[in-house]
């Protein structure tokens, strides 16, 4: 017989193809996921997973029916969903994904309001990159994402929140750092350092670059925005980076100076969303208000989206 877990390890090997990783996202061993594996094949009598040396890949059939198992797996959490919802109203536990580019910088200001207005609520975290929270959300990993936009799913539902502005950072002694407004034509030729891929924020630097005559430096991709501040602190290039990160982390801080630019529309826009069967989509149109509020009342660089 097939299982739901079964449908849940396939899933997981969709989305990672490695059984190890896996495993670590199921919170099971390797050989736990991997008899799991060949149990749900011979059950269906068919080849799920093409199994090398150095990687491992679906078939046609496993990736079809790994898409099929979203859906279902989808639809299963809803009525989980739905039977907590009917007993508890708001009360339990809402699994919330964010990408570290915004979460540490955003959440603090929200969280002590939503506890405030939601007592019984409990709000469990965890930070991925925008397109793997986009997937574990459409899968029922997670029943709400805050991720810069666009979003473009045809089942997910989207409240634009708000727009940040990107800042430019260069190193104290940069010859930037003497300058009292940066133009344009100040930034032709100047090497830029970007967050690695798979963030929305890389996405637009690098097409910020296109546009400026800037150079994007792609051997020096940082893992994080910390990582991106220490090497503009060291010279290596300048940086642009979201404005509440600035704020948390720099304003305070000696080794880089925070410059105005002259660079028109220079933000992102950051946007909740969840999947539209959602029986709590009442209770996230009000974490929608209720970040814009916020964020209206204490993080002034920010502009709301209503």
């Amino acid at each position: 017989m097939t299982t739901l877990r079964q449908l849940n390890y396939l899933v997981a090997l969709s989305q990672e193809l490695h059984f190890r990783r896996a495993a670590e996202r199921m919170h099971v061993t390797q050989p736990t996921l991997s008899a799991q594996i060949q149990e749900l094949e011979r059950h269906l009598n068919a080849p799920l997973v093409e199994r090398g040396t150095s990687r491992v890949m679906l078939t046609p059939l496993g990736r079809e029916i790994a898409d099929r198992a979203r859906r279902i797996i989808a639809e299963v959490q809803d009525i989980v969903d739905l039977a907590a919802s009917s007993q508890h109203g708001f009360d339990g536990t809402i699994r919330l994904g964010v990408p570290p580019t915004l979460g540490p910088y955003l959440l603090p200001h929200i969280v002590s309001d939503l506890h405030s207005k939601y007592p019984r609520l409990k709000l469990y975290v965890r930070e991925g990159k925008p397109a793997d929270l986009q997937e574990e959300l459409h899968t029922g990993a997670f029943d709400l994402v805050i991720s810069p936009l666009p979003i473009q799913h045809a089942d997910f539902e989207v409240e634009r929140l708000f727009r940040e502005p990107l800042q430019l950072a260069v190193a104290d002694d940069h010859p930037l750092a003497r300058k009292g407004k940066i133009q344009r034509s100040d930034l032709v030729g100047q090497h830029v350092l970007a967050i690695e891929r798979g963030h929305h924020l890389h996405e637009q630097v690098s097409q910020l670059c296109d546009d400026l005559d800037a150079v994007l430096l792609r051997d020096y991709e940082g893992t994080s925005l910390d990582t991106i501040r220490l090497m503009a602190g060291m010279g290596v290039g300048i940086a642009f980076l979201p404005a509440m990160y600035v704020r948390s982390e720099i304003a305070s801080r000696r080794g880089l100076t925070v410059l105005d630019i002259g660079v028109p529309n220079l933000y992102r826009q950051i946007g909740l969303t969840w999947r539209r069967r959602s029986v709590h989509a009442p209770l996230f149109k009000e974490f929608a208000e209720l970040i814009r509020a916020t964020a209206e009342d204490r993080l002034p660089e920010i502009t709301v989206i209503r």
